[in-house]
């Protein structure tokens, strides 16, 4: 092994004990910061490199076709679109809009709307996706989650009962600056931000707002007329037992048959996939006997609480009801951004389960760009905030849906509705709208989920918990906060304390793995390897080094107690796992170098990655540390340390005969001998 000059590289010349074969790794040709710089934010940003195979055309019409097909999804299926294709999409599409027309009815009174703004905004969204879209699967339409997130955000502020056109307004509002912020995450390659919402996050943020959802139809069910505006399960409960004797048993009645029809659908959908159109059909079928059974009986006369007036006709125009006004731009900001990165989680989570199916990709930043602009526009057209939910684009699935053009039929399907049959839904009880509600936020909890989590990882299970505890004893901030706040506490955790592992050699072999997981590996006597497996930062150095030192002495302990033939005199560092280094990192080393030194240890490094080689290179510890205790493998690394530690003993043994026995009343212990060639 040497090293080159100042410019130069350094090389490793590696001596086999079968063969003498010359083996070179250099360090890498000096890069700028500004370079270094460059390669960091595009790894972060564009991992993919989208525009990689425009880059590769000669021909500039070329490079402006794959642009805008790049920009305009529809554009690459579009030309290949078939009458087989076709058949399969409107099946599919009619389905999901026979499921989005109560849905949209139902999730619009959840978010305090009027009925008809869930039908416009199942309307406009799902053909903005289909331009901009790249998922074949996802069925555009509103969240239940998201629309009590804003209920309980802007309803805050604003009255839905008091003021409702104020309230209206607010809400588009809140929809446009969340389709800005999706639109924008997405032109700006900032996808991995809601990386950040974990899966164990998600399951019990979506499982306490599933759990609020239900919480907040008793009001219906119950026939009640008053109810709290808070969504905690505190209020919820303590307002429901205060008004027992305004309960209907009308109304309690047909809630309770409704939800078990359309529980017994979904059970009979779940084990017989091929009736999996009852399950689809199940909430417009409720629709239409309660409706029947509402007019045929008169029963708002009896409590019955029903949808009433719906106006035909299609989207009227709403940008000039933004508001922008200090007064609430704060809150509309901030239930824009809450109910965005949820719905955006939602939709990317979905798509690219579905994708996986059929084995396609999804580009996740064009998602988030598709679902931005259809809010943006949605917000300009009376629609509040949309995504793809799981229910929905799981039916979509299931239905045998071929492209996007299934959103489309959906799409047309809501426009006639919109034109000619929003008659047929004034006499929809609510109830029936409540328990559609309810049996599908009951799907959403997933407590299989939430107990592999408990098995597999406690610490994941304890963020679900605290999302979801979060979520119904306190709010969606709260919820959201804790979890997120644990998930990151999480990753730091592992940054600062990075785990240390002591290798030891697998008995016949020239592998050397972490001796907990192989207890039955072999120690070398006189030589301690020591595993690094994360970066070395400002953040951890100093914990390294004093759990490298503690190794170290628990060592030493080891050799003394057992009455080793020989001390400890090599530590070997594996560095594979180290993928960069500072300054602070590097003066570590170098403390801990001239610590060993002092104790007359000798320190080895195997197989230092390229980044950490450029910096030791370019700093001044390579004036600290010989090239020759710097090893390509640990296998080479012990080889060499053992044939030292082997002279070292015959050096002892010619000059004081005898010492081959040790006295004092222990055994002797003889000196691990590695011989295996490395391949």
């Amino acid at each position: 092994m040497k090293s080159g000059s100042d410019e130069g590289e350094l090389e490793f010349v590696v001596h086999y004990h079968d063969r003498d074969q010359k083996v070179e790794v250099m360090v890498p040709p000096p890069r700028s910061a500004r370079h270094r710089l460059k390669e960091a934010v595009k790894e972060m940003l564009f991992p993919d490199d989208p525009l990689r195979e425009i880059r590769k055309q000669s021909s500039v019409s070329r490079k402006l076709l794959m642009g805008f097909q790049y920009l305009f999804p529809v554009l690459q299926w579009a030309p290949k679109y078939s009458f087989h294709l076709f058949k399969s999409d409107v099946i599919s599409g009619i389905t999901i809009a026979s499921l989005a027309i109560p849905q949209g009815i139902s999730y619009a009174k959840l978010a305090h709307l009027p009925p008809i703004i869930g039908l416009y905004s199942s309307f406009v969204p799902p053909i903005i996706y289909v331009i901009l879209g790249s998922s074949k699967d996802l069925a555009v339409g509103t969240m239940a989650v998201v629309s009590l997130i804003l209920a309980s955000k802007i309803g805050s502020e604003v009255s839905p009962e008091g003021n409702p056109h104020l309230y209206m307004r607010l809400v588009f509002t809140a929809t446009f600056f969340a389709g800005v912020f999706q639109a924008s995450l997405g032109l700006l390659r900032l996808g991995f931000i809601i990386d950040f919402l974990s899966h164990a996050t998600i399951v019990g943020f979506m499982a306490g707002a599933a759990t609020i959802v239900c919480l907040q139809q008793l009001k219906v069910i119950l026939g009640l007329r008053h109810f709290t505006s808070k969504t905690d399960v505190v209020s919820v409960m303590s307002s429901v037992s205060k008004q027992v004797d305004k309960w209907r048993w009308e109304s309690i009645v047909m809630g309770i048959c409704f939800l078990c029809f359309l529980l017994l659908s979904r059970y009979i959908s779940k084990n017989r996939p091929k009736l999996m159109l009852i399950a689809a059909g199940a909430p417009l079928l409720s629709v239409a006997l309660g409706s029947i059974l509402v007019f045929c009986t008169r029963a708002e006369n009896h409590g019955i609480q029903i949808v009433g007036h719906l106006k035909k006709g299609l989207n009227p125009l709403s940008l000039d009801m933004l508001v922008f006004e200090t007064e609430y731009l704060m809150i509309t900001l901030k239930a824009g951004v809450i109910s965005g990165i949820i719905s955006l989680t939602e939709g990317i989570a979905v798509g690219r389960t579905f994708s996986m199916f059929k084995n396609y990709h999804i580009d996740g930043n064009k998602e988030m760009m598709a679902i931005g602009m259809m809010n943006i526009v949605g917000s300009c057209t009376s629609c509040y905030i949309t995504t793809g939910p799981f229910s929905r684009s799981a039916v979509n699935f299931n239905a045998g849906c071929k492209t996007a053009v299934s959103n489309l039929v959906m799409a047309t399907s809501l426009m006639i509705t919109l034109l000619f049959l929003t008659p047929l839904f004034h006499y929809t009880p609510m109830v029936v709208l409540a328990s559609i509600l309810v049996s599908a936020m009951l799907g959403i909890i997933d407590v299989k989920a939430a107990y592999h989590m408990w098995r597999v990882d406690k610490i994941d299970f304890v963020v679900c918990m605290a999302a979801f505890m979060g979520v119904v004893f306190g709010n969606f901030e709260i919820g959201l906060m804790i979890a997120v706040s644990i998930s990151v506490a999480r990753v730091m955790l592992h940054v600062i304390r990075p785990r240390i592992a002591v290798l030891e050699n697998i008995s016949g072999t020239s592998i050397y793995r972490n001796k907990e997981q192989y207890p039955h590996s072999a120690r070398i006597s006189g030589i301690l390897i020591l595993s690094l497996s994360s970066p070395i930062y400002f953040a951890n150095c100093n914990y390294m080094r004093e759990r490298v030192l503690r190794w170290i002495e628990e060592e030493e302990e080891y050799h003394l107690a057992n009455c080793s033939p020989e001390n400890l005199h090599y530590i070997v560092l594996d560095m594979s796992g180290v993928s960069s280094i500072d300054t602070g990192g590097i003066s570590m080393l170098e403390e801990l170098k001239m610590t060993l030194q002092n104790r007359e240890l000798e320190l080895a490094f195997a197989n230092p990655g390229p980044e950490l080689m450029e910096k030791l290179h370019k700093s001044k510890f390579k004036q600290l540390v010989d090239p020759k205790w710097m090893f390509l493998t640990v296998g080479e690394a012990v080889n060499v340390c053992s044939s030292l530690l082997r002279d070292r003993t015959f050096n002892l043994t010619t000059s004081k005969p005898g010492v081959d026995d040790l006295e004092i009343g222990c055994n002797r212990v003889p000196i691990h001998d590695n011989q295996t060639n490395i391949e």
